[in-house]
């Protein structure tokens, strides 16, 4: 199980060669408040002085510090091989392979970094430096080293430098993968310890913090650690050790890390001398190390699902951007073939990807030709804005200066034409409808069908331009076809259609059944004759297509209204009458023939209207079809390819966008980084150590 830690640390390494942090690593994360002894803590560990000192605040940036465990054997090899004179060495990733041996050097480049990112005015930054130690005299640990908590910002230091600490510090210990290493003080309150604080926020049950308690023999004359250490104080599942730092006189003194680890057994064996074989430096880096490959032997089932999802994805992503282009030529000519079929497989509902959220394409174009169109058409009134003024106004314009004798044809002609007129406009933005469906099925197949288009933005465009060039063509023949259905029906009257002479002579047949009702109701003393002629009178000119004779007793019956008219004044000498100046009446009582030769032709009317609008309703779509949908369709790719499918073109046109090679070679370094990563792991199933 010890090979496990290393195993990690390859993975690390893998990762960071791409400088991604998509895979949350098991690791642990050093957490304390400023001047708590973390940075004595993690050079205890090392075993080596390699940490910027100073007042206020030191680490500005996360330190990931990798401790590899070299054995002398392993380590005379590597020094033959890289050149190291030492048994110690340190390694950084922003210096690439170069090899530090005086650890003073690692300490000056890591504030040389530091200042690098974060300036010099105490900021902090969230991008972490990389710090390989490789030693004889460390366990494997990978730790993360954070800005101390402050409170208060000091000097030039941002006012929300608090604030800022805070989510960089939770930015790591939120990972379910960290262990995370609460360091506090031990002349300090336990009961007002940060570190514990924000590490319970993140880990409630404790289940992955670990607390150290710093300076033992820094605490007031006459106290001791001793309920602390035994967890009286503050319980913590995975437990509390105590540790004795180094005074900053020691560093001053250039006292080394071994004779202070020395110091500090004693110490504890003096002070706590029944809690000095739990406590110390070395425990504290055994128990890390136990800690941690534990943790890993637990994270490595999701982190390996975790890779694998990672590399599917990463393949598709990388599938999507496709290959370098090396035939130009026929990488032009099946890009355009595959999106003219694709556009064609839209409108056939054949296409690979298949709208879930809308209607698209070809159901959409169904959708409006018998859903939108059909009741728009079923919703127009066939007669609509035609009242019955306007209906007698139009007869008696028919009949000219004479009374008529019969109902004129001409006037129901006249009406008809004007409601028919009125199926041109629904019918003309049918077309409209589907001409933007169509140019919506561009955008689909740019979208989801053809992504290789988005590799050659040029490309695209001309595809685009080309395709609503053809569509904006095919617009206007499209409206003169729709324009001329409706002229058609204009031109001819057709009173001999079929539908037509069924209406007229079913409402003949009404009307007679009428006039024989009025004759039995009629009371028996009445002549026969003199009841004939009153139904004549009623019935004249109503029931009969051409009209009925008007019986001699209309002339009378009109004298007598005339006669009741008001004859305007007589003109008194000097001045002239205008006869227009008799009031017309706007709204009157019709007579009985009137309102049924209103009647006649308003039927007539919705009967020739509602076959006009069957007759438009089914040929409407299928001039749409054959002009505009099925044209464009049977000559969409010659159309590209004579526009697009030029040699004076090919380099223009199948130019990438300016970050997609950069972004196929990041997709293929991370592919190629999950796949080495996949393999490790699969190493460590094939030795046993999982």
């Amino acid at each position: 199980m010890e090979a496990l830690i290393p195993v990690i640390n390859k993975l690390q390494d893998v990762f960071n060669t791409v400088g991604a942090d998509i895979i949350q690593l098991p690791q642990i994360a050093v957490v304390g408040t400023q001047s708590s002894g973390k940075s004595s803590v993690l050079e205890s560990l090392v075993g080596r002085d390699l940490l910027p000192r100073g007042t206020g605040i030191v680490t500005r940036r996360p330190l990931i510090l990798q401790l590899v465990h070299v054995d002398p054997e392993d380590h005379r090899k590597t020094s033959d091989e890289n050149g190291v004179d030492g048994e110690e060495w340190g390694k950084f990733l922003h210096t690439k392979n170069r090899i530090y041996t005086d650890f003073d050097e690692i300490r000056h480049e890591i504030e040389a970094e530091t200042e690098r990112i974060s300036g010099n005015n105490k900021g902090i930054s969230d991008e972490p430096i990389h710090l390989k130690i490789f030693s004889p005299h460390v366990v494997n640990l990978t730790l993360v080293d954070l800005p101390g908590i402050t409170k208060v910002p000091v000097g030039d230091q941002p006012k929300d430098i608090e604030i800022q600490i805070r989510e960089l510090i939770l930015k790591y210990i939120s990972n379910p993968n960290c262990i995370i290493l609460a360091v506090t003080a031990a002349n300090t309150d336990m009961a007002t310890s940060e570190a514990l604080k924000v590490a319970r926020e993140v880990d409630p049950d404790g289940r992955r913090t670990l607390a150290v308690v710093t300076k033992l023999d820094l605490m007031d004359a006459g106290t001791d650690a001793m309920d602390v250490l035994m967890g009286r104080v503050i319980p913590v599942k995975l437990g509390l050790i105590g540790v004795v730092n180094r005074s900053q006189l020691d560093i001053n003194n250039k006292k080394s890390v071994a004779d202070a680890n020395r110091d500090e057994h004693a110490f504890l064996q003096k002070k706590y001398p029944s809690l000095a074989n739990r406590n110390g430096t070395k425990y504290l880096a055994r128990t890390l190390n136990r800690l941690l490959m534990h943790h890993i032997r637990d994270c490595l089932p999701e982190l390996k699902t975790r890779i694998n999802v990672l590399a599917a994805q990463y393949q598709s992503l990388l599938s999507s951007y496709g290959e370098p282009v090396e035939d130009k030529s026929a990488t032009l000519l099946q890009l355009i073939t595959k999106f003219a079929a694709e556009y064609c497989n839209t409108i056939e509902g054949t296409a690979k990807y298949i709208e879930t959220a809308e209607l698209c394409g070809g159901a959409r174009i169904c959708y409006i030709f018998h859903e939108t169109f059909g009741r728009t058409l079923e919703s127009v009134d066939p007669l609509g804005g035609l009242t019955t003024i306007d209906v007698l106004t139009a007869i008696r314009n028919a009949t000219g200066p004479r009374p008529a004798l019969f109902v004129p044809e001409v006037s129901f002609e006249l009406l008809v034409k004007r409601q028919v007129k009125r199926l041109e406009e629904p019918s003309l933005r049918c077309v409209e409808l589907v001409h933007e469906e169509m140019q919506r099925i561009i955008q689909h197949c740019s979208n989801y069908s053809t992504q290789e288009l988005l590799r050659f933005p040029k490309l695209h465009d001309a595809i685009v331009e080309v395709v609503t060039s053809l569509l904006r063509k095919r617009l206007p023949v499209t409206n003169e076809m729709v324009h001329n259905l409706v002229a058609i029906e204009l031109a001819y009257i057709n009173t001999k259609h079929p539908d037509f002479a069924d209406a007229c002579g079913l409402m003949n047949n009404n009307i007679e059944e009428q006039r024989r009702n009025r004759m039995r109701e009629l009371p028996s003393a009445v002549p026969r004759d003199k009841a004939a002629g009153a139904l004549g009178d009623q019935e004249a000119g109503t029931g009969n297509w051409r009209g009925m004779l008007k019986k001699g007793e209309d002339g009378q019956a009109d004298d007598k209204s005339k006669q009741q008219v008001p004859l305007p004044a007589s003109p008194q000498k000097g001045h002239a009458v205008n006869l227009l100046d008799v009031p017309v009446p706007v709204a009157r009582k019709l007579s009985a023939r009137e309102q049924r030769d209103c009647e006649v032709i308003e039927r007539l009317i919705k009967s020739y209207f509602l076959i006009v609008r069957k007759n438009i309703q089914d040929s409407v779509p299928k001039a749409v079809m054959h002009f505009l949908v099925n044209h464009v369709k049977d000559s969409l790719q010659s159309e590209l390819v004579g526009q697009l499918y030029k040699p004076a073109l090919l380099d223009d046109l199948l130019t990438e966008s300016e970050d997609m090679a950069q972004r196929r070679n990041e997709a293929a370094d991370m592919l190629k980084a999950l796949q080495k990563a996949s393999h490790v792991i699969a190493e460590i199933r094939e030795t046993h150590l999982w």
